[in-house]
């Protein structure tokens, strides 16, 4: 039962489910179901498919998740960032607005669904730790300028096409005389008043009186409220037949089940973005999740998160949707509205199923300018260069890795710009461990305890080297380490015996492990000691399986201050 309840969560909170935790699921999920619904059909448009997918792909996966999922409040469905690689994908294997980019869209997720349910499989949560966080906020935040500019030609009425920043803007600039006016009204008005509403309408409203809760829900379906206002007046004036474009007919109905396309050739051209789709979701929604869940002391198994995310985009793909991920802002409205467990997305998915029945009839008149004011004022908030500043002032790396996945994703698009991101980490880690930071030590005056001899007034001994290795060694850094030694012994000739201070040192590979025997020779040969203080366990069960022990010029002392007192009087 306990390794059923650990791939099945719903069979732990769902044993103690109550009427109190149902009565607040239910009001959190009315206030996620009106976001959710202007939302969702905005995010099928940034991903190039019908408004309808966004509601589908917002049903099933929900279900999924709750099933599968750990987080108790985590929404799942459309995001921006992932619509946008989604719409960049696709787009590269189908034309849009023909069946075949649906077709791949189905795929797409399919196999997002299929790598993120075997790595959780294979317990490869961890692998998400490779993208910094720097990085990703650069990701994001140039994402969030890309997926604007691309939504400013339903802002302006004009078929502007391209999936970099130079060429949205270069296209929008040649298309700029055939602006449509009155979609820039509709776009423009619909845009400043969702800004108002996100910064304004509560600080209003809650002069006026109005209970803080109310002003919440209020602030919350702002994007419905454009929506109903610029649908009317698009159907009240007859606006589409003045070129103002609208969503047009959306099928009354459930989400269908549907059959992703099997085809090798389609597959294989889709699974570099869908790997990419799914580091990048995973990494998101693992942040969102954590973060809420520490707010009630909760915990979040990372690796049975990939498979609530693998079976949720699974569940898109066999029902009309696309890629799916863990909502930073429909996560934290749920939090807010007092959700207690995943059976508030279950009860939003019934409710979207329902706004898919009988609400779509609704939107027929919905003009695209609003949807892409709804996307450019959440995209928007997420955009922070700031991180920029903070980078340079603490860590010239994280800058340089956060520089480059910005202009990378500007210039050459989102697949380059995560790819760059990726990569920058990968490679700076790298550099950043083969330069391990190595202190000289010496012993604080009075005390057993031995700090760095340029930060602190220590005592030193004329024959005796203590240096304090901060990193792990591996064969990345082992070599540095024992270049680092031999120059230093050939400034001081006066040097006796070497202390290699390892508490900080989690573990020796092989290959450092010949760079230690080939240090203790040069020294053995020189008539030097080469000693190790303050091993820990783990390393020392291994370099007890090798000859190494036996073979070392010197001792392997439990502390530091025990080869002070050998040492500093024999120097």
């Amino acid at each position: 039962m306990t390794r059923l309840v650990r791939y099945l969560p719903v069979l732990d909170w769902g044993r103690s489910y109550t009427g109190a935790q149902m009565s607040s699921d239910l009001i959190a999920a009315l206030v996620v179901t009106i976001m959710l619904i202007p939302q969702s059909l905005a995010y099928a448009l940034l991903a190039g498919l019908p408004p309808e997918a966004g509601i589908y792909a917002s049903v099933a996966p929900i279900l999924l998740y709750a099933v599968f999922g750990t987080s108790r409040v985590l929404a799942v469905g459309p995001v921006a960032v992932v619509s946008l690689m989604t719409a960049v994908a696709v787009g590269q294997v189908a034309e849009q607005g023909t069946m075949g980019y649906a077709l791949a869209a189905l795929s797409l997720a399919m196999l997002s669904g299929a790598l993120l349910v075997a790595m959780g499989l294979l317990k490869l949560g961890f692998l998400a730790n490779f993208l910094s966080h720097p990085v990703i906020a650069g990701f994001i935040t140039a994402s969030g300028v890309l997926i604007a500019a691309s939504q400013l030609k339903h802002i302006l009425g004009v078929p502007a096409q391209g999936h970099t920043l130079l060429e949205i803007a270069a296209s929008l600039a040649g298309l700029i005389p055939d602006t449509n006016l009155l979609a820039l009204v509709i776009g423009g008005g619909a845009t400043a008043f969702l800004f108002w509403v996100r910064r304004g309408l509560k600080p209003l409203l809650r002069r006026i009186g109005l209970p803080a809760a109310l002003s919440d829900v209020a602030v919350k379906a702002g994007p419905v409220a454009a929506v109903v206002a610029t649908t009317w007046l698009v159907q009240a004036y007859e606006l589409n037949a003045r070129g103002v474009a609208i969503v047009g007919e959306i099928p009354q109905s459930l989400p269908p089940l549907t059959l992703p396309s099997f085809s090798p050739e389609l597959l294989q051209a889709l699974f570099v973005p869908a790997l990419l789709i799914s580091v990048i979701g995973f990494v998101e929604s693992i942040s969102v999740a954590q973060t809420l869940a520490a707010r009630k002391r909760q915990r979040i198994d990372p690796d049975q998160e990939l498979i609530g995310l693998g079976a949720a985009n699974l569940g898109a793909a066999f029902s009309g949707g696309f890629p799916v991920t863990g909502g930073f802002a429909r996560s934290v409205v749920n939090y807010d509205a007092g959700a207690e467990t995943p059976a508030a997305g279950a009860f939003t998915a019934i409710g979207l199923g329902a706004a898919a029945l009988y609400l779509t009839p609704l939107v027929h008149f919905l003009p695209k300018a609003t949807l892409a004011a709804t996307i450019i004022t959440a995209v928007l908030s997420l955009v922070d260069f700031s991180i920029l500043k903070r980078t340079w002032v603490y860590s010239k790396a994280d800058f340089t890795a956060v520089a480059v996945t910005i202009a990378m994703t500007l210039a050459l698009g989102v697949e380059a710009g995560v790819s760059a991101g990726v990569l920058m980490s990968l490679l700076l880690h790298l550099y950043k461990t083969s330069r391990p930071h190595v202190a000289e030590v010496g012993r604080v005056p009075g005390t057993e305890h031995f700090r760095n001899i340029n930060r602190h007034k220590v005592e030193t001994s004329p024959g005796l080297l203590s240096l304090r290795i901060d990193e792990s060694l591996y064969f990345v850094n082992a070599r540095f380490l024992e270049t680092l030694v031999l120059d230093r012994l050939a400034r001081d000739k006066d040097l006796r015996n070497v202390v290699l201070m390892c508490s900080a040192v989690n573990e020796i590979d092989y290959s450092a492990l010949e760079n230690l025997e080939a240090i203790n020779l040069r020294l053995k040969e020189q008539g030097i000691g080469l000693h190790l203080s303050e091993v820990k366990g783990p390393v020392m069960d291994r370099l007890q399986k090798t000859h190494f022990l036996d073979d070392l010029n010197g001792r392997v002392y439990l502390s530091q201050f025990q080869a002070w007192k050998d040492l500093a009087a024999a120097g």
